[in-house]
């Protein structure tokens, strides 16, 4: 699929193009759900596909898969948990205005590029880097950073164009449809220990179910992270009725966060 919305940015023009470009760029993002599963290792029965796949899903998305891995554990044993949850760094918007900046992706760009160029320098203090990740993180996004000025400097001398519609662009198109996604896993849970209760599941249609490799069943992946992306629809079925939150679907549940927001009562957890 990549490779034909690829295809179409490289060849149209206009609007047309616009329109390829936001599709490729949806596809794009969306391989953060076979990153996450390949850093959980349970994308693929052999490790160093995992490892592959996370490697290249993560390259594209600015998401170096050592740093993410230690960073995503971290989630997986302090869901909602202010002090210890790396994800509640950046807190969940609580006014409008804020919703859009977070929606529009220019707070995940902002976030993940300061880190990345941090780390390069050799400064990565947060918590959830020990003593063998941190050297390994620091390193690694030494190499992502020479990459991706190497291929800056490339496209420069040669032709920008690919990089622009078959990378850049789609990828900043892109991205709300992500962040539209992944706000629904967490914000307005509560501050428990229970995953049923801190984790949101979503209701919805399968092409979503399959674009976002069946995370819309996210308290079922909280509840029991080694269970494999393709057997969460089974577990989800197995465990009918402990789920605490549950959303009837995404338009539904951005409906009901913007209704708290206007009315003051979205908290940042």
């Amino acid at each position: 699929m990549l490779a034909a919305t690829g295809t179409m940015c490289l060849t149209l023009d206009g609007a047309a193009l616009v329109a390829a470009m936001v599709a490729h760029g949806i596809l794009l993002v969306f391989l953060f759900p076979p990153l996450h599963e390949s850093v959980h290792r349970t994308a693929f029965k052999t490790t160093w596909i995992n490892k592959a796949v996370a490697e290249v899903c993560g390259f594209l998305l600015l998401l170096p898969p050592r740093w993410y891995t230690a960073f995503h554990m971290a989630h997986h044993r302090f869901t909602q948990d202010p002090e210890r949850d790396p994800e509640l760094a950046a807190p969940k918007p609580t006014t409008l205005l804020g919703y859009l900046y977070v929606l529009s992706g220019a707070e995940y760009w902002f976030r993940v590029v300061q880190g990345l160029v941090t780390r390069a320098f050799g400064h990565a203090p947060s918590a959830f880097l020990d003593s063998r990740s941190r050297p390994r993180a620091i390193r690694e996004a030494r190499v992502y950073l020479a990459l991706y000025a190497a291929i800056a400097v490339v496209s420069v001398l040669t032709d920008p164009r690919p990089v622009l519609v078959l990378w850049v662009g789609p990828v900043l198109l892109g991205q709300p449809f992500l962040r539209a996604y992944l706000l629904s896993e967490h914000w307005g849970c509560p501050a428990v220990k229970d995953m049923w209760a801190n984790t949101r599941s979503v209701v919805s249609i399968a092409p979503i179910r399959w674009l976002a490799w069946n995370m819309p069943y996210h308290a079922e992946h909280h509840a029991n992270p080694g269970i494999p992306f393709h057997a969460l629809p089974a577990y989800g079925d197995l465990m009918k009725g402990s789920r605490k939150v549950e959303a009837a679907g995404y338009l539904p549940f951005h409906g009901e966060r913007i209704g708290a927001l206007r009315n003051g009562t979205a908290e940042p957890l």
